[in-house]
């Protein structure tokens, strides 16, 4: 890959020197944490005999910190190795929707989409805000993200799903508890490394003034893009934008990752159909609930998996959920 940037003319056509500097940016990151990992393991055994040799109760003392800290990198690493979707290395696109229940539904939303800007940037991942709509008293309608780091899809892909939160409503004065209910929906950013065909006739494409917060400019010009494809009945829509170049550009990414999606979920409902044991896939169902009263208990229903720390998973701590539906479709 250094061969191939190191030739003359390879900075002339930035659309093609991406893909090959994102994969050597990639492949650098994978031998420095192998490389990370190596030295670690090196100090833990270098430490553990020097401090029996002298036996040295301060360097024992630093034994459980290094392999603490070695057992954390492994976990990630482990996590890793669970990826092998061609799409899993992408970027994601995250979409949530807020369910029926008006002000309820549309502050579930809203909570949703900071614990995923929150987990996003714990991995030290860029995120973009690409469409917000704002609820009518609180919260969010709807909300579509971008994110950016390596396998963020691979990861993300086990969110999606309807999301429930049972509790005592801040918008009910007689205290009452409510079940609110959001989506979520991510799909890989598949721009640069996979072909789609969208044939023209096949969509519309409408503008319209953004809503929400953006100033005179964003308020008064129909900069907002919305593109509908009539064969799957997909909508999506880009209001970030003050361009309406941008948006349009930024629309039809959202709708190629759609179709990819769409193409990956019938692969895999062929897959599901092949062995009548296995249990049928669900799109859209019911995956997590999230309690806070009368008790506290996240629990991810398709895996069993359950946090009893609520406040930390609404906070972005969302590995040990990841990996349970990622072990699962390894097992399966």
């Amino acid at each position: 890959m250094e061969a191939q940037i190191a030739v003359d003319g390879f900075w002339n056509d930035n659309e093609a020197a991406k893909p090959i500097l994102k994969e050597k940016s990639d492949v650098e990151g994978e031998l420095e944490t192998w490389r990370v990992l190596e030295d670690m393991v090196e100090d833990v055994e270098v430490t553990l005999e020097l401090a029996l040799e002298s036996q040295d109760e301060e360097l024992a003392a630093e034994l459980p910190p290094k392999l603490k800290a070695l057992e954390a990198k492994l976990q990630d690493q482990r996590l890793e190795m669970l990826f092998s979707d061609e799409a899993d290395p992408a970027d994601a696109i995250l979409e949530i929707h807020s369910g029926a229940g008006g002000t309820e539904a549309s502050d579930w939303a809203d909570i949703l989409l900071r614990m995923y800007l929150r987990w996003a940037e714990r991995r030290g991942f860029e995120t973009e805000l690409i469409d917000h709509q704002p609820g009518e008293e609180a919260g969010i309608k709807g909300a579509t993200v971008e994110i950016h780091g390596k396998n963020a899809f691979g990861m993300l892909k086990a969110e999606s799903g309807i999301h429930r939160l049972v509790r005592i409503s801040p918008f009910d004065a007689a205290k009452r508890r409510h079940t609110s209910f959001a989506s979520v929906f991510v799909y890989p950013d598949i721009e640069d490394t996979i072909e789609i065909e969208i044939d023209e006739k096949d969509i519309r494409v409408d503008t319209f003034r953004s809503s929400g917060a953006g100033g005179q400019h964003v308020n008064k010009t129909s900069s907002a893009i919305r593109i509908t494809h009539f064969p799957t009945g997909i909508v999506v829509q880009c209001q970030n934008e003050r361009s309406q170049h941008r948006n349009k550009d930024t629309a039809f990414k959202v709708l190629r990752a759609r179709l990819y999606q769409l193409k990956l979920q019938e692969k895999e409902a062929e897959r599901q159909a092949v062995n009548a044991q296995k249990k049928d896939i669900a799109w859209g169902s019911q995956i997590r609930s999230y309690v806070l009263q009368p008790y506290r208990l996240v629990k991810d229903l398709r895996t069993g998996v359950e946090m009893g720390n609520v406040d930390a998973v609404l906070d972005g701590d969302l590995d040990r959920f990841i990996e349970a539906y990622l072990l699962s479709r390894v097992e399966s």
